[in-house]
């Protein structure tokens, strides 16, 4: 193997989880981007991946692997930049050990990131939340879990990294009445828990199998939620809600949706976009306003507070010749001879 091996080895394994203290999902997230970049590279260049040098990862190969991800694979621009973004965090990696790649370093670097488009964000009304959260069956066990990560997930704001890494212990068994979270880049926040959370929750808990897992929640096999099985959950569960409030079809519900669905409602109660920052665990202000883009009701506010300016009246006026002459028959008296 080349030197690139053991480089991108000490930043995945060593680097991004010890020294920057990023979480596993950005470490699986940067791990895919390098399996994906250097299998493209392998087969424009015809070698084996572990025969590539990191002089050949240049900028020219890593702006046709940018447009490769766009044409071929269908990936969005945000994806895009987010691959762009894992290349450019081993390049500040590599300038330190491998001086020798720190002009090809910075003309990485000088690839530009593409403007994404800002989309509205897209939430839940009151009567499609609650046909959502009515869906599970209280009956069976699955039922009854599925129910507490629905509530929990909507009255936490929670990503769904957060819900599937909440431990039991991060849960206030005396009351449930508080959550403890600990939400991207390491920031924390306790969140209190309405009273019919806190049952949800306390009935999973009774009913929760023994595991060594310390995670809150299980699969059918007693190991720790995974991302792909929550989302497989919400979406059986959004079909059932459909059958009862049929507005929820024309919607794309993602475990983020529930979030959005917490920050648009709060914002709503509350009128105050720093509760919302600080509810979600935000580290700036500037991520929560996307919330106030889809509310109308602040519009509506600004808008009923203006003076609307004074239209002057006019007349219609024929644009052309033929309108002109039918505008003269219509106006001619007729007479009857």
């Amino acid at each position: 193997m080349t030197a690139l091996a053991p480089s991108l080895s000490g930043f995945l394994r060593e680097h991004l989880p010890t020294e920057r203290r990023a979480s596993q999902h950005t470490c699986e997230a940067y791990a895919q981007c390098f399996q994906l970049l250097l299998c493209f590279a392998a087969n424009r260049l015809k070698i084996t991946p572990a025969l590539i040098e990191v002089e050949q990862l240049d900028a020219s190969l890593v702006l046709t692997f940018l447009e490769y991800l766009e044409k071929k694979r269908g990936n969005s621009a945000r994806t895009r930049n987010a691959r762009l973004a894992a290349i450019n965090a081993f390049f500040r990696f590599l300038e330190y050990r491998l001086p020798s790649c720190l002009d090809q370093s910075r003309r990485i670097h000088a690839i530009p990131m593409k403007k994404t488009d800002q989309t509205l964000v897209g939430y839940l009304t009151r009567d499609e939340l609650q046909a959502l959260l009515d869906a599970p069956d209280p009956g069976t066990p699955s039922g009854i879990r599925d129910r507490a990560m629905l509530h929990l997930t909507f009255a936490a704001g929670l990503r769904v990294s957060e819900l599937i890494a909440l431990r039991v212990n991060q849960i206030d068994r005396q009351t449930m009445s508080s959550v403890h979270i600990i939400g991207k880049g390491r920031r924390e926040r306790i969140l209190p828990l309405w009273k019919e959370t806190g049952a949800a929750l306390k009935m999973w808990l009774k009913v929760r199998p023994e595991s060594a897992a310390p995670e809150l929640f299980l699969n059918a096999r007693t190991q720790a939620m995974t991302r792909s099985g929550f989302e497989y959950i919400l979406e059986k569960h959004v079909a059932i809600a459909a059958r009862k409030v049929p507005s929820i079809i024309g919607k794309r519900v993602s475990p983020h949706v529930l979030r959005h669905t917490c920050a648009m409602h709060t914002l709503q109660a509350t009128r105050d976009i720093r509760k919302v920052s600080l509810w979600l665990g935000h580290a700036s202000l500037q991520s929560t306003e996307v919330y106030l883009r889809a509310d109308p009701t602040e519009k509506l506010e600004a808008l009923a507070a203006m003076v609307p300016p004074a239209l002057k009246p006019g007349r219609f006026r024929a644009p052309d010749k033929l309108l002109a002459m039918l505008t003269t028959v219509r106006r001619k008296p007729n007479y009857v001879e």
